[in-house]
């Protein structure tokens, strides 16, 4: 089953930041952010919407329902997001063998 609570807690500690560093980051107390991970107490959508921006992930990736996270590309030109775009494309493909002889697409 889906826990919001782990999930906020695992992209938290993963920056990282303290409950108290992240209750001041949204305006709301450390006990708040304590009940949120203990699947206490559940955000509003304000929250919600606060909580994605400061952990670049979507908020149907807070709620459970996607499995990826997303990179803001706000501030770049067009240019640099194709190349962002070219870059994780190349994370993706396998890797050549360079002992087959084959060195692989070189990016970009």
């Amino acid at each position: 089953m889906y826990n919001f609570g782990k999930r906020l807690k695992q992209l938290r500690k993963g920056i990282p930041l303290s409950q108290e560093q992240l209750a001041k980051r949204l305006g709301v107390t450390k006990s708040l952010i304590s009940s949120y991970e203990n699947d206490v107490r559940f955000p509003s959508c304000e929250v919600l919407l606060q909580l994605s921006r400061i952990f670049h992930v979507s908020v149907d990736y807070l709620l459970g329902q996607e499995a990826y996270t997303a990179i803001r590309v706000d501030g770049l030109n067009e240019h640099q997001i194709l190349l962002l775009v070219q870059l994780v494309d190349q994370m993706r493909r396998p890797q050549s063998d360079p002992k087959e002889g084959n060195p692989g697409s070189s990016f970009l």
